[in-house]
């Protein structure tokens, strides 16, 4: 063969190789369902935080689930159709309804994760659904009481004030917290831990937060201590779970560390992160 048509054909293998590469399908991307709204935080900006945020470091498509109504029991679709998550592959769960306490309505939220699908929450959504009012008290895993605290894996009652806290990666091996660094928020909130998590089962601490308290009447101070990151697994199908505390104020919510804790517990979460913390192939960007 002569140099002309080995140069020739050596070009139609490589253009031939590129078309067949261009052609092949990209991964499709998990389809998140957010939902926000409620009392006591910007959740008009923070939706819009997360999803951008999230889709620019993970394979994603973040939809909204978002009621503008500021109430401590806001009028959330979850809560009325248990159907709400139906073609989602996860669910992120940073609303804020510490008043929608009926049990029916509550188990509609749950249904999606009952059935197998995976969850997020974040901040405020601990100290949403407490169907008991007496949610300071420990709540019996499995206990009619327990009814959204076994979905996260974890019961908080309340929190500090707007301080920083210091956060410590507890469980490093752990792929959701591989090569991530410790560090301080800007003010936050430390949500308390009612009882310690190992009555949980299936429970997985991978963070703690701590938080100098000032008390206001005599002005004395006290370190304060807490899980603040951990996984769980929910339900007859063990859906994955993955939960934070943090994220009140929307400079942490954009914070690059914050959106890479949360990226990488959606993936966790959706069986999309390998054991060194790194997407699975065609979920990284």
């Amino acid at each position: 063969m002569s140099p002309l048509f080995r140069n020739l054909a050596s070009s139609l293998l490589v253009a031939g190789l590129a078309a067949v590469a261009s052609a092949a399908p990209a991964t499709k991307p998990l389809k998140v369902l957010l939902v926000t709204g409620g009392c006591c935080h910007d959740y008009a900006n923070q939706k819009d935080l997360l999803k951008a945020g999230l889709e620019k470091r993970i394979n994603v498509v973040v939809d909204h689930l978002h009621t503008p109504d500021k109430s401590t029991k806001p009028p959330l679709e979850c809560l009325t159709n248990p159907g709400y998550a139906k073609g989602y592959d996860l669910v992120i769960h940073d609303e804020c309804a510490a008043a929608a306490d009926d049990p029916a309505l509550v188990a509609n939220v749950l249904k999606p994760h009952v059935d197998g699908t995976p969850g997020v929450a974040l901040h405020c959504a601990m100290h949403s659904y407490r169907v008991v009012k007496d949610f300071a008290r420990p709540q019996a895993p499995g206990s009619p009481g327990a009814l959204w605290f076994d979905f996260l894996g974890l019961q908080s009652s309340g929190h500090g004030p707007q301080s920083p806290v210091a956060i410590t990666y507890t469980n490093a091996s752990h792929p959701i917290t591989k090569g991530l660094s410790n560090w301080t928020t800007i003010n936050e909130e430390l949500y308390n831990n009612v009882q310690p998590p190992s009555v949980y089962p299936r429970h997985t601490s991978l963070a703690t937060g701590r938080q100098t308290q000032t008390n206001k009447k005599d002005g004395t101070k006290k370190e304060a201590e807490a899980v603040i990151a951990w996984t769980n697994e929910f339900g007859p199908k063990k859906a994955r779970v993955f939960a934070t505390t943090m994220g009140h104020n929307n400079d942490t919510v954009q914070d690059p560390r914050y959106l890479e804790l949360v990226a990488r517990g959606v993936l966790w979460a959706a069986g999309k992160l390998e054991a060194d913390g790194k997407p699975s192939a065609g979920y990284g960007r």
